[in-house]
């Protein structure tokens, strides 16, 4: 197996302006691509299996990142560079590059469903012109893109690496992506003929500016990526038992991270990061009948850290000498991304189902989070003013790091909340020391406190 050197010509803006891709997939990271490309200057038409998706996204309604991504859409729309459509055959008629971004689902048992994918395939394949370039950007068990490329050819009739191009260059952690950190970011490309991976690395040069991974081998690639996934899973699970021994200890994780080979980003203390992919590469090893240790060892850990941060909320509330039944609680944050608009984090809607069965009365504050989404989710009220959320919060728990958040006046805070009062810090943005001159008492993953 070799690995291609990255091609440095890039296309030119006339290029650019007749070549045409659709983006298949109007979820986060297919409008996040399709909006990248059409500022390179690609013609894109953006469409999705799911009429409903395409003609929501065509009315402006953008569920995440929203106050980033819609008036980037609007621009787009306006200047003639990006369409959304519903006609899923017209758009790849039409086009000589097609992105496919259908999400993987993973079952209660941990089976990976590729049918979206499949179904979409098999209706794009007999509308396939000849010289066609496909860039599956969907995280696959390892040798699935090589069965998409036969039932390709198997619809289609015509032959890959010759009639059409096919190349593997996912986008992992998708919920965790903006238009900067898919840019920034060194994207893998791989494909298993030559054909392929200089048309795709040719095209997704242009929005990559972190550079590309380029591998001439698709299976290769595909256990790559489920590895690096895997590795941040491990490295949370390390940081969650990291942050609980410097807690008993009586030291700050948080000074001691920096000095630590691993990489920093993995290392990082936090709450259960989404494990679905995970389970991708746990079938492919019972498949195999490998039996596996530290990675199911991995999602056991990350699954506690969740109880272990309400536990941090309980011993806050008690050195306040109270306790977490009836007390109130104000949630700052809430949205996947700080500052700005976007869906819920993963673990929002569970972390408050645990302390509402607990009894306490919870307020959530964030102005980035729909209010729509929010109002949906029981056992909390919604206020609209961090005055509000905070008034007579016996404690104060700061899950997104939004930037009118870090500039929280804690003196005032403390004429408005229900004094002594908690903070327990998610993001680890208010100055422990500060926090404990005002009066509260500080709580954050992976700093331990004084057992006197």
């Amino acid at each position: 197996m070799r690995s291609y050197p990255i091609a440095e010509e890039f296309l030119n803006s006339n290029q650019f302006e007749k070549n045409t891709i659709s983006v298949i997939g109007c979820g986060r990271i297919g409008i996040l691509q399709a909006c990248l490309f059409a500022d390179a200057g690609f013609k894109v038409l953006c469409t999705d299996i799911d009429p409903f998706m395409a003609v929501s996204l065509s009315k402006g309604k953008v569920p995440f990142l929203r106050n980033e991504l819609a008036p980037i859409i609007s621009k787009l729309i306006d200047n003639g560079k990006l369409s959304i459509t519903n006609n899923l055959e017209e758009a790849v008629s039409r086009s000589r590059s097609i992105v496919i971004t259908a999400p993987v689902s993973v079952d209660e048992r941990g089976r990976a469903d590729y049918t979206l994918i499949e179904r979409t395939l098999r209706r794009i394949s007999s509308h396939l012109r000849r010289g066609t370039l496909i860039i599956i950007s969907s995280v696959l068990g390892i040798g699935i893109t090589r069965s998409l490329k036969e039932l390709i050819e198997q619809v289609s009739g015509m032959k890959a690496g010759l009639d059409f191009f096919i190349a593997y260059s996912p986008i992992p952690f998708p919920d965790e992506q903006n238009l900067e950190t898919i840019k920034r970011q060194k994207r893998l490309v791989a494909a298993d003929d030559k054909n392929s991976l200089d048309s795709a690395i040719s095209l997704l040069e242009a929005i990559s500016k972190g550079g590309l991974f380029a591998i001439d081998n698709l299976m290769v690639a595909e256990a790559a990526v489920l590895f690096n996934i895997v590795c941040k899973h491990v490295g949370a699970a390390l940081a969650e038992e990291f942050s609980l021994f410097c807690e008993e200890a009586g030291l700050d994780y948080s000074f001691i991270r920096p000095f630590i080979s691993l990489s920093q980003e993995y290392l990082k203390p936090t709450l259960p990061i989404d494990d679905r992919l995970v389970f991708i590469l746990l079938e492919e090893a019972e498949n195999l009948n490998i039996k596996l240790k530290v990675i199911p060892a991995s999602l056991a850990v990350n699954n506690t850290s969740l109880k272990h941060f309400v536990k941090l909320v309980v011993d806050a509330l008690k050195k306040c000498g109270k306790t977490l039944r009836r007390a109130k609680i104000a949630i700052l944050g809430g949205s996947r991304t700080p500052n700005s608009i976007d869906t819920p984090k993963p673990i929002f809607d569970k972390l408050i189902s645990m302390l509402a069965a607990k009894g306490a009365k919870i307020k959530v504050y964030d102005p980035f989070l729909s209010v729509k989404v929010a109002v949906n989710i029981p056992n909390i009220t919604v206020e609209k003013s961090l005055n509000k959320a905070i008034e007579g919060a016996d404690c104060l728990i700061i899950l997104t790091g939004h930037e009118s958040l870090r500039r929280l006046n804690l003196d005032k805070v403390k004429l408005i909340a229900k004094m002594p009062a908690a903070i327990v810090d998610l993001e680890g943005i208010i100055d422990p020391h500060k926090a404990e001159a005002a009066g509260f008492v500080y709580r954050k993953l992976g700093r331990g406190v004084s057992k006197t």
